[in-house]
C-alpha cells in the first residue's frame, strides 16, 4: 500500500512522444496510459504561459500524469508547445502568443486520433485555457476543462463558437485568482449555456495546495463513472 504524496509516481505505461506540427516543428511530449486496462477517457493537457514558466511539467499536469492512469484509467497526453522547455526537452519553434500554437493543439489531437485514444478532452490551465477556447472547439473533442481561465488571449468570438455547440465546458476558478475571479467568470462565460463555473474557496491562480481537488474535478467531468474523491492510498 502506497500513500500518495506530492511526488508519488503510480504505475502506468509511459512513453516519450514527438508531435509533428503542420509547419514542420517537432514538439516534445509524453503519453501515460493505464498499466493494464484500456483507458476509459483521454485528457490532452495544454500548459500555462511558457514565458512565465509554464510547461508540460507544471505541477498539476505532472501529478495528473503520475496519478490518473492508475487511479482513474485515464490516458494523459502532455506536451511542450512551440519553444517551450522542461525536463523532457525543448520543443522546436518560438512562442507565438497563442496564434501558431493552433498547429500544436492540432498535432496533439491528430496524435490522439492516430492512437485511437478514447473520449478526448482538452484540459487547459491559464494560457492553455486560451488555446482550448481558441483552437479546440472545431475539433473532435468531448469538451474542455479550463483551470484558472484568464481570457487573455481569447475573445468573445471564441466563447460564441463554444456556445454554438453542446460540448461541456467546466471552468475551475480560484476564489483569489489573479486575472478572473468567480463572479467575473460567471459573467464572462454566461454566453455559453453549457458552461459551468466551479469555485475553489481560498485558492489562487496556481492552485498550490489544491491538487487533489483539481484532479477530482477533472475526473468527475471526463470519467463520471469513477468515484471521487480519488483514493489517497494506492494498492497494487
Amino acid at each position: 500500500m502506497t500513500e500518495i504524496r506530492g511526488n508519488t509516481v503510480l504505475p502506468a505505461r509511459r512513453e516519450p512522444i514527438t508531435l509533428t506540427t503542420a509547419d514542420g516543428l517537432r514538439l516534445v511530449g509524453e503519453l501515460a496510459l493505464p498499466a493494464e486496462a484500456a483507458p476509459r477517457a483521454t485528457v490532452i493537457c495544454l500548459h500555462p504561459l511558457p514565458t512565465h514558466g509554464g510547461m508540460m511539467d507544471s505541477h498539476l499536469y505532472r501529478k495528473a500524469a503520475n496519478r490518473l492512469p492508475a487511479l482513474a484509467d485515464i490516458a494523459v497526453l502532455r506536451f511542450n508547445t512551440r519553444g517551450t522547455a522542461s525536463d523532457a526537452g525543448r520543443s522546436e519553434g518560438t512562442f507565438d502568443n497563442g496564434d501558431a500554437e493552433r498547429l500544436d493543439v492540432a498535432s496533439a489531437l491528430d496524435f490522439a486520433k492516430a492512437r485511437n485514444l478514447p473520449d478526448v478532452w482538452l484540459v487547459g490551465w491559464s494560457f492553455g485555457t486560451d488555446l482550448a477556447l481558441r483552437h479546440g472547439c472545431p475539433s473532435d473533442v468531448e469538451g474542455a476543462v479550463l483551470i484558472s481561465p484568464p481570457l487573455r488571449f481569447s475573445g468573445p468570438e471564441d466563447l460564441t463558437a463554444w456556445a454554438g455547440t453542446d460540448k461541456p465546458l467546466v471552468c475551475l476558478v480560484p476564489e483569489f485568482d489573479d486575472y478572473l475571479r468567480p463572479a467575473a467568470a460567471r459573467e464572462r462565460f454566461a454566453v455559453i449555456p453549457q458552461a459551468r463555473i466551479q469555485e475553489f474557496a481560498g485558492a489562487k491562480h496556481l492552485f498550490v495546495g489544491y491538487t487533489e481537488a483539481v484532479l477530482d474535478a477533472i475526473v468527475a467531468t471526463v470519467a463520471p463513472a469513477v468515484p471521487v474523491p480519488l483514493p489517497t492510498v494506492f494498492t497494487a
